[in-house]
């Protein structure tokens, strides 16, 4: 019978009681205050995952994952090519020049890069492009452009396109900008906006005439690696001193760094819901406890321990909090499933890397979650339970 007493009392005191219906009213307001905060945690965070795993995966193939830029010019050259493909066969190497140009379509103008590559090797470190390519065929001064500049300019393909480079040439007593009609032979569309609109791509031929670069100059070499991270420290080992190496995250720390800090602060925020469910819990709890004091009294006085009748109080907080956490789990997946499942919410393409809201909740962030949440319910139910185990059986024995 002793141990029966626990769960049969943490069931008789969850039912609802005529006459104080607020007990019962609180205990469901802290139900649903913690459904909820779990429910929109989950979501909040696999759409911070998704954003940040979609803005990663975009960046990266634009900004390769790996870059070797010369310290002095001349010092990326065909030889350091070579002896590149020749240590490392499992990467991919494409050498390019770049320039920065003013390209003009009417009276319209847009800044941005052009850059020579040789096609068939820059497919293998940029899938966007690879993409673009396919079916075409680029011969000197053809160019490939971003959708947004194609739009901006409203281009078609067959059309020309007119870049001003920024080096000059002397002309006489003047100097003159170097510019070159293109015709624009394929569009590609990396899903952001701003690399669509800056990026063009033209062959290698054709930067080394306007340059006027030796056929084994560049100005650096783009590299593909599964393992940016580790492979940056490899190829650093092999490089002379005249050249240097860069990852994709180097110019976007900063950027990342905000995602996270941002991520952190929205997780801190959301989990306040929780904690101010959980005062539902204490007040309701302490209201059970001053409701019941009599019955407290003479269970303690027929040989109850304090201890039995705090588990009690505490399995009492526990159960509701757990019932609120699995529902808000429940929720909060079904949530995410739908959003995933179903085009509910468009983004726009032009300011997102994508037009459907990406998600994608880690086993780390659902634990932590999960585990923050129960941490609250219990710390919530401990406060209750030790004042109800602290009663006084003569006081209130006598006082009823």
């Amino acid at each position: 019978m002793k141990n029966s007493i626990v769960p049969y009392l943490v069931k008789r005191f969850l039912r609802f009681d005529k006459d104080q219906p607020f007990i019962f009213i609180s205990a469901l307001l802290a139900f649903i205050g913690i459904t909820l905060g779990v429910m929109v945690l989950l979501i909040a965070m696999a759409l911070m995952n998704g954003f940040d795993k979609e803005f990663k995966d975009k960046l990266t193939v634009m900004n390769y994952p790996l870059t070797i830029i010369p310290k002095f010019y001349g010092a990326v050259n065909d030889n350091l090519l070579l002896d590149l493909e020749e240590k490392f066969p499992a990467l991919h190497f494409s050498p390019y020049i770049q320039s920065s140009v003013m390209a003009r379509s009417g009276s319209k103008l847009e800044g941005g890069y052009l850059f020579g590559v040789n096609f068939k090797d820059e497919a293998k470190v940029n899938s966007v492009l690879a993409k673009a390519i396919t079916g075409h065929t680029f011969k000197k001064f053809d160019v490939l452009i971003g959708k947004s500049l194609k739009e901006e300019f409203s281009l078609h393909e067959n059309d020309k396109l007119m870049y001003i480079f920024t080096n000059v040439e002397p002309g006489g007593l003047s100097v003159t900008p170097k510019i070159k009609r293109f015709k624009v032979k394929s569009i590609f569309d990396s899903g952001l906006s701003a690399y669509d609109k800056a990026y063009s791509y033209t062959t290698l031929a054709s930067m080394q005439v306007i340059e006027h670069m030796a056929a084994n100059q560049y100005d650096g070499i783009h590299i593909f690696s599964k393992h940016p991270r580790a492979d940056i420290l490899k190829i650093k080992k092999e490089l002379p001193i005249s050249v240097t190496i860069k990852g994709w995250w180097e110019d976007n720390v900063n950027f990342f760094a905000a995602l996270e800090m941002e991520k952190t602060s929205l997780f801190i925020v959301l989990m306040l819901i929780i904690l101010i469910a959980s005062i539902n819990i204490i007040s309701s709890l302490l209201m059970t406890v001053m409701n019941r004091r009599g019955e407290i009294a003479l269970l303690l006085s027929l040989g109850a321990t304090t201890s039995e009748i705090k588990k009690v109080f505490l399995y009492l907080g526990i159960v509701i909090g757990i019932a609120g956490i699995l529902a808000g789990v429940f929720l909060g997946l079904s949530g995410i499933w739908i959003l995933s499942t179903f085009d509910i919410v468009s983004l726009p393409k032009d300011v997102y890397p994508t037009s459907r809201l990406p998600l994608d909740l880690t086993l780390q962030d659902f634990s932590f979650i999960v585990l923050g949440a129960f941490g609250i319910v219990i710390a919530s139910s401990y406060y209750p339970a030790k004042k109800a185990s602290e009663v006084d059986i003569l006081t209130v024995l006598r006082n009823e």
